[in-house]
């Protein structure tokens, strides 16, 4: 069983899952088995355990580990203001008259 100092990615136990997830894609498989016994023997996160075991199928079956390097720090994302996250200008969608819709007396307008 690894320590935490032996762990191909720094910090581990600190980091958000998501974050783990896309790490786990830069390891190779041995890298990435270590990772998972000391994740089993340890928080032994479902969530975790289940995306490293189908990660290392993935790599047992011939697929590569992703360029990247598994200490590099992801960017922190900034958390949603209070009431909801807001949309930005271009996923906003296009405006609506809120006069006609969902009025029935209204016709259509050609697109």
């Amino acid at each position: 069983m690894s320590e935490r100092t032996d762990l191909p990615v720094p910090d581990y136990d600190h980091l958000p899952v998501g974050s783990l997830t896309s790490r786990i894609r830069t390891l190779d498989a041995d890298d990435l088995q270590t990772l998972l016994s000391y994740e089993k023997a340890h928080a032994n996160r479902i969530q975790v355990v289940q995306a490293m075991t189908h990660r290392l199928d993935e790599l047992k079956s011939g697929a590569q580990p992703s360029g990247g390097d598994p200490a590099a720090a992801q960017p922190e994302r900034a958390p949603a203001p209070a009431g909801g996250p807001q949309l930005s200008e271009p996923t906003a969608g296009p405006p609506v008259n809120p006069r006609s819709h969902g009025d029935p007396t209204t016709p259509a307008q050609p697109g």
